[in-house]
């Protein structure tokens, strides 16, 4: 700790006290002649009588804690002074005039023992402000030769150095390093900078001089403003028109947009042909954005606008359509609502392979019976699985992989290219549904067997009713145990194929004197391969069939399919379908 208390040791006894601690750094506490501390304030502790037991050696040493107490009431003593000038000043000047002459005494003795001057601290760094004397002055006694009932004098210390920062034309108090801040440029210069801004761009041509052209701006002393010269202002109109005319031109062509009709094209178009592919899954905005692009409609708006008008207008499938270029918007939308305009080539289900060739060559152009030598000459190379294709006895290797659905065509489709596709949409099914892990369950010999039985249900049946029923009458016919049709599965689809029809009245004699492998009235079992290929709903009823022990069927009305268990039951239907079939034919 200091003398008195006023290092970084206790803090002064009271807030009045010029000494007292730092209450944040600004020019009025300089002024007032205050030592900051560290350049942040201090709590105040007020000083207990058991501080003076505590350090009892100090006290004595340092009798100036009683003249402490003394300059307290000195101070109280003002304040009286100035709320009650009149009455009690010459009173309480006799009181305290012992006080003053006893105090003198201890100012001299005190004088001497000053601690030397020391650099204040801010923010734990040193600072030097350069003003060693006014600090040093700072730390001497305040008390010394004060008059104890005057206003005391805010730098009258002995030996001190006059203050330059209490007089009108004394220097700001110095700042702490940490809180100096620039000063603002003058107003004069900023007028300057503005003068030679001007004198840049909108000064007048006819001076040239960058001085000059300052020293007769508005900050020269009687000089003149600078007049716009007539090109400045020339650009100025020329952006302020661009501006207009721009923001005019968008705003045209935003309610042209908005509220105006769409451009479209009128008529069926050029003889331009171009093939557009609409993708799976898109809106009719889409649709008009690729007619757009390649050249079909004028805008998207235009076909959007047709498609909504049209009834049929959202059934539009996707696929691949021949198109005219430059087509009217309502031409686009008549064409491909038209299911027969698609360049497309559906599989349906039971359809025979030969079938599906004939679509592939009409439809790339080619010449009738390419895409069938090509089946029939690549089958290995197409993508089949390993247990297909190995019946020497097989009519087509392709027959029952043609998976139906869907192919779009383009301008790259080849006879090849659709083939492999095809059967690779089989393979893909056929593993999926297990087919091969499922044939011994089922009691076949091999996976191809049981492509080949729902192929046959699938020609045989209506539904997916029909197909469980259908291939539980093929199951059974099949038992070893079979004693009613002796493992013959007698099925007509089976006759139509190897004959290339698909007929209901035929012969049944000669059906069964006809000598195929295929010709079920002929042989027992199973024909070599499949007779078509079966669709998705076909394939999972021939791998869950029905379990009513069904071992006949037939169709009397042409509709309707009717399951019988029992020969006999089936002899009275078939009967009643031979009679019907008499009279539609006028027999």
């Amino acid at each position: 700790m200091t003398e008195y208390g006023r290092g970084r040791g206790p803090e002064p006894w009271h807030p009045e006290d010029p000494l007292y601690g730092d209450q944040g750094w600004t020019g009025h506490q300089t002024q007032q002649g205050q030592a900051p501390y560290g350049g942040a304030p201090q709590q105040e502790y007020p000083q207990e009588p058991q501080h003076q037991q505590q350090y009892p050696q100090q006290y004595q040493q340092y009798p100036e804690y009683e003249q402490q107490q003394q300059y307290q009431q000195q101070q109280y003593q003002q304040q009286y002074q100035q709320q009650y000038p009149d009455q009690q000043y010459a009173a309480q000047q006799e009181a305290y005039a012992p006080q003053q002459q006893a105090y003198a005494p201890q100012q001299q003795a005190y004088a001497p023992q000053q601690a030397q001057p020391q650099q204040p601290v801010y923010d734990n760094q040193g600072w030097d402000t350069g003003q060693g004397q006014y600090v040093a002055a700072v730390q001497a006694d305040p008390y010394m030769g004060a008059d104890p009932y005057a206003q005391q004098a805010v730098a009258g210390y002995p030996g001190e150095a006059p203050d330059l920062y209490t007089t009108p034309e004394a220097y700001p108090p110095p700042q702490p390093p940490g809180r100096r801040h620039l000063e603002p440029e003058p107003v004069e210069e900023a007028e300057e900078v503005e003068e030679e801004a001007e004198s840049g761009f909108f000064a007048d041509d006819g001076d040239d001089d960058g001085d000059d052209g300052r020293r007769g701006g508005r900050g020269a002393k009687g000089g003149k403003p600078k007049k716009r010269s007539g090109m400045a202002c020339l650009i100025a109109a020329v952006v302020i028109i661009g501006v207009v005319g721009g923001g005019g031109y968008y705003g045209y062509s935003y309610l042209k947009a908005r509220f105006g009709a769409a451009e479209d094209f009128a008529g069926e178009g050029t003889d331009e042909l171009v093939d557009v592919e609409i993708p799976k899954d898109a809106g009719l905005g889409q649709m008009g954005r690729i007619l757009k692009e390649a050249g079909v409609v004028a805008s998207a708006q235009a076909f959007v606008d047709a498609a909504t008008a049209n009834p049929k207008g959202k059934l539009i499938q996707p696929g691949v359509y021949p198109m005219n270029k430059k087509m009217s918007a309502a031409a686009a939308v008549a064409l491909m609502i038209d299911p027969t305009k698609l360049n497309v080539i559906t599989v349906t289900e039971g359809m025979r392979n030969v079938k599906v060739y004939e679509a592939i060559d009409k439809k790339l152009g080619k010449p009738d019976g390419t895409t069938k030598d090509i089946a029939l000459r690549e089958a290995k190379n197409l993508g089949l699985p390993a247990w297909a294709g190995n019946n020497q006895k097989l009519i087509d290797p392709l027959e029952g992989f043609l998976y139906p659905t869907r192919y779009d065509l383009s301008k790259d489709s080849t006879p090849e290219s659709l083939l492999k596709q095809m059967v690779k949409n089989a393979s893909d099914k056929y593993a999926e549904l297990g087919v091969e892990g499922k044939a011994k369950e089922l009691g076949l010999e091999n996976p191809l067997q049981v492509i080949t039985v729902a192929s046959l249900v699938n020609a045989e049946g209506k539904d997916h009713d029909d197909f469980r029923k259908m291939s539980e009458v093929v199951y059974n016919r099949l038992k070893k145990t079979n004693d009613v049709t002796n493992q013959m599965l007698e099925f007509d689809s089976t006759y139509n194929y190897i004959k290339g029809q698909s007929e209901i009245n035929f012969s049944i004699k000669e059906a069964r004197a006809f000598n195929h492998p295929y010709n079920t009235h002929f042989v027992k079992g199973l024909p070599p391969g499949p007779i078509g290929n079966p669709g998705a709903d076909a394939l999972t009823a021939t791998l869950d069939p029905d379990d009513g022990g069904w071992m006949f069927f037939v169709s009397v009305d042409g509709n309707k399919t009717t399951f019988t268990q029992t020969y006999e039951e089936h002899q009275k239907l078939a009967a009643e379908f031979q009679e019907r079939q008499k009279q539609k034919n006028g027999g």
